[in-house]
Parts: C-alpha cells; structure tokens; sequence
C-alpha cells in the first residue's frame, strides 16, 4: 500500500473529526453531527496558521486512512532543545491492525528530527491500555506521570 504523508486542509475536517468520534473515549467529546461544528473550523485556522503545529493526514489513494497532530516546542530544558509532541493519532476502523499506526508514527518520528527535535513525547489516556502497549513496542517509555486538569 502506498502512503502519502500530507498536511490536512479544511475540507479534510469531517473525515477527521469522523476518525476522532470513532472510538470509545471519542465519542463522548467530539461532535460528529452535520454540520461540522464552528469549533472544529476555528480550531483548524489557529493550527493552520501556526509555524509549530501541523494537522497530518495519512492517505492511501484518495482515501484518508490515519491522523495526527504534531507540535513543535522549544524548552529551555535540555540545552534549549525543541520538542515534538504528538496528538490526536487515529487510523480508519477498517485498516487498523495492518501495521498503519506503526508507519503514521516512525513518519512522525523523521518528522521531528527534520525539525532538528531531540526529544519526541505524548500521552495516551490509561484507559487505552493497547495503545500503551503500542507506543512503548516503538520504542516510547512511561518515564513520567501525566497530569491533566479540565476547565
């Protein structure tokens, strides 16, 4: 399967939100009703304008199969080194298991050492235990604690 690594433009949105909906956990906060909600437009204009973040698309063909959301920080920790972070990954209900996450990841990866980053980071919520799994067979370790406080 050939795979093309894009940046996600607006008329991606409905697909996108469709695959963040398409999962236990994302179908209690997304809104996947039409029409698309403002929000998610709004959303996509701050990434979009925005040197350090980029919203990417995985497809194969015409068909977007898998997602993520990179972005790049710099830290005075570490010598002032930069960092990727990575959210929001999702691959099509129908082609997981085929070793796509693994691709959308190691491109994410190359990604983050273009962009001269020394240190790649994110998070996955514990009830997610195979996506855990997943992350730490690529090499990713559980070396701190998250902490998160809703508004």
């Amino acid at each position: 399967m050939k795979l093309i690594f894009r940046n996600a433009t607006q008329d991606d949105l409905p697909y996108l939100v469709k695959m963040l909906a398409d999962d236990k956990l994302g179908a209690l906060r997304e809104d996947n009703t039409p029409p698309l909600n403002n929000k998610y437009l709004d959303a996509f204009s701050c990434i979009d304008k925005d040197p350090n973040n980029e919203l990417i698309v995985m497809e194969s063909g015409e068909a977007i199969i898998g997602m993520l959301q990179l972005t790049f920080i710099p830290y005075l920790t570490r010598l002032g080194s930069w960092r990727c972070l990575i959210e929001g990954v999702r691959i099509q209900s129908q082609f997981r298991g085929q070793g796509l996450g693994s691709e959308l990841i190691n491109w994410a990866i190359e990604r983050a050492k273009e962009r001269h980053c020394s240190l790649v980071q994110l998070t996955t919520d514990k009830q997610r235990s195979d996506a855990l799994h997943f992350y730490e067979k690529l090499g990713f370790k559980a070396s701190h604690e998250g902490l998160k406080l809703q508004l």
